[in-house]
């Protein structure tokens, strides 16, 4: 295909992490043919996640209020802002507000992170009921 829509409602299946209200779910994956990742989160007001991004990352804020804190300091974008990530960056990305995102990540994330020393974070990770 070559030109495709989105939307959070029509995303398939969602990941939760832990019991948190944390909810990713990727619309291209290392499945699509496409040679990125883009998908869905959404964070409740509070939520943390600490992670280490092993590619690059660009988060585009759709809804509220969104920080990442990083080794320089922390980074905070509204609705219609984005924070771009660059790979091998421990994070800590956090909710200030309900907050609905969408991440493009390059190369694959999940595929990135499954091939890293950073792979057990993934098992924080269950599909959403």
């Amino acid at each position: 295909m070559s030109v495709e829509h989105f939307t959070s409602s029509g995303a398939s299946t969602w990941f939760q992490r832990l019991d948190q209200q944390i909810f990713l779910a990727d619309v291209v994956d290392q499945n699509s043919g496409a040679a990125m990742s883009v998908g869905f989160g959404r964070y409740r007001r509070g939520e943390k996640n600490p992670w280490k991004v092993t590619y690059d990352e660009a988060l585009v804020i759709t809804s509220g209020a969104f920080t990442v804190e990083g080794p320089s300091g922390s980074v905070t974008a509204r609705a219609g802002e984005v924070i771009y990530l660059w790979a091998d960056t421990e994070v800590v990305y956090v909710a200030d507000e309900d907050t609905e995102l969408v991440y493009v990540t390059y190369p694959h994330w999940l595929a990135t992170t499954e091939a890293s020393a950073e792979a057990h974070r993934l098992d924080d990770f269950h599909e959403a009921e």
